[in-house]
Parts: C-alpha cells; sequence; structure tokens
C-alpha cells in the first residue's frame, strides 16, 4: 500500500453567487490541472434564508457536469428542456450539461431555516462536450450505505467502494465520491485508485490525515484532561485536503469524530477554455458558445 502525500491544506473562502447566495468555494477559476477533471467545488451551507433565497437563476452550462449534494433544506431546479423537479435532504443530482442547457436552482430552508449542500463542477473530455445534456437524480434512500465494524460509515454516491456501487454511472471522468464519517478517535486508511486525482473536504468534526513522510498538522502544545500534551493541529470545518499519488489515505478522526467527502476522478489531460459556467477546449469554442447565447441557438435539437 501506497499512502498518499498532502500537497495542501486549504480553508474554503467565502463567496457570493447566483443572485447573493452566500457560499464557501474550496477550489475554482485557478488553474484546472490542480484536481483534473475537477473544476470548482462550492459548499453552500447556510442558517440563515436571507443568505441563500435568491437563489441561481437562470443561467447556462456547456462542456461539463454539475454534482449537486443537499444535506438539509432542498433544491427546486428547472431547465430549458422542460425538466423540474426536486431535492430533498440527502439527495444527489448529477447533471450533464454537454452542448448546452439554461438551467435554475433555487434553495429553500428546512424547518430551522437551514439550507446545506455542496456542489462540484466537473470537466468533460473534448469528445464529449456536445454531447446531449442529461440528468441522474438519486434520493438519499437509495445510496448505497457501508457500516464497518469499528463504526466507519461510507455513502457510496458514485463509484465502487467495499463491494458497493453508487447508482449514478456513465460519468466521463469515472469518479468516486463517497461522503465518510469516521468515529472519534478512530483511525481509518481507505483505499483510493492510483490514477485518480484526489482529494477530502471537511465539512463536521476534525482530523488529522496522515502524509506519507510525516503527520500534517501544526504542532501545538495543548491541555489535554488537565495535561499539557503536544498535538498536531487538526483539519476542521470547510477544509480541503488535497493529496498526491497513491492508492490510499489515512486520516485519524478527532475527539467528536469527522464527516468529510472523498472525491476522487480520472484525470482528462486536455487544453481548459473556461469562462463562467462555459468550458471548453479552445478559445474559439468559447467565443462559439457565447455567440450561439447571443443568437438563441445554445440550446441544441435533441437527435
Amino acid at each position: 500500500m501506497s499512502l498518499r502525500p498532502i500537497l495542501e491544506t486549504r480553508a474554503a473562502q467565502p463567496h457570493i453567487e447566483g443572485a447573493g447566495v452566500k457560499l464557501h468555494r474550496a477550489f475554482g477559476f485557478q488553474d484546472p490541472s490542480e484536481l483534473d477533471p475537477f473544476l470548482l467545488f462550492d459548499d453552500f451551507r447556510n442558517e440563515r434564508p436571507e443568505d441563500y433565497l435568491r437563489g441561481f437563476p437562470w443561467h447556462p452550462h456547456r462542456g461539463i457536469e454539475t454534482i449537486t449534494y443537499v444535506l438539509a433544506g432542498s433544491v427546486e431546479h428547472g431547465d430549458s428542456l422542460g425538466n423540474t423537479g426536486t431535492l430533498g435532504a440527502g439527495d444527489v443530482q448529477w447533471m450533464t450539461a454537454g452542448s448546452g442547457i439554461l438551467h435554475q436552482e433555487m434553495p429553500s430552508g428546512n424547518a430551522k431555516g437551514q439550507m446545506h449542500g455542496f456542489q462540484l463542477w466537473g470537466n468533460l473530455p473534448a469528445s464529449q462536450k456536445m454531447t446531449a445534456p442529461r440528468y441522474q437524480d438519486v434520493k438519499g434512500t437509495e445510496i448505497p450505505e457501508v457500516i464497518d465494524d469499528d463504526g466507519t460509515r461510507v455513502k457510496v454516491i458514485v463509484g465502487g467502494f467495499w463491494g458497493k456501487r453508487g447508482l449514478v454511472d456513465g460519468i466521463a471522468a469515472d469518479p468516486q465520491y463517497l461522503d465518510v464519517y469516521v468515529p472519534a478517535g478512530v483511525r481509518k486508511t481507505l483505499p483510493v485508485d492510483t490514477y485518480r486525482r484526489a482529494f477530502a473536504y471537511v465539512f463536521e468534526g476534525e482530523a488529522a490525515f496522515a502524509d506519507a513522510s510525516a503527520p500534517q498538522g501544526v504542532l501545538l502544545e495543548k491541555e489535554v484532561a488537565g495535561q499539557e500534551v503536544n498535538i498536531r493541529d487538526l483539519s476542521g470545518d470547510r477544509t480541503l485536503v488535497r493529496f498526491g499519488t497513491g492508492d490510499a489515505i489515512t486520516v485519524q478522526a478527532g475527539p467528536e469524530g469527522v464527516r468529510f467527502l472523498l472525491i476522487s476522478g480520472a484525470p482528462i489531460n486536455e487544453p481548459v477554455a473556461w469562462h463562467g459556467p462555459i468550458v471548453m477546449n479552445t478559445q474559439a469554442e468559447l467565443q462559439q458558445a457565447f455567440r450561439d447565447l447571443r443568437n438563441g441557438t445554445f440550446i441544441k435539437p435533441a437527435h
């Protein structure tokens, strides 16, 4: 087993998107080769309705896939093809924009006013950028879950893990998307395919992710049970951990346990021409997409 080194840890940054939705962006609109095939990751967890109710009104996408995972509240969506629906707590939507789609996503809170969820953008290879758009919606109750003897729980949203397979299929990057909970104090090693780019995103509790060469985190002196001890600072809520190559990651859960997303995918290794919600391979293709938007030819007829 080859433990993946940690290339960096960084905190998600506050950002405003859509019509004024407050969120935290872990990565996006920077070097697209860093986490190829993934382009952007947003954490839109809010406790106040005024921070999210204006939502994400009508906007285009071409050349990518968007993956929305709802933890609390709901998201109503509609598109230019006449599709409508609602994602509830625990539900996942994988949208392949392909040749182009116009859609909107309007969040609502739960009984406590909470709206929690994530959106990930995945790139499409040149050969699939102009394919017909499609949706794959999966209810939370349909997502396979594996529970290990030590209490570790893994929801298999996409890909295969520990003998279970997620229901979303036919995705260009052949991704693995896992929602992982490790109980307090438990040390767990999780396999990740050697040839995938991988990252973790912590969203509950905290943990130390072991490095191939040394433990991660700043060595701090803290008081535990009345004793001064040296421990390493843990990666906590809204922390992105980007891994190097290897076939496994190891995580040591903190005193309240940890919950994180573990996401990996096969790199596409193609040129990226990117502006806003449209991602192509060349500037000429990008300019054509915006001409299509202006000319009313962005939505392609179904074949």
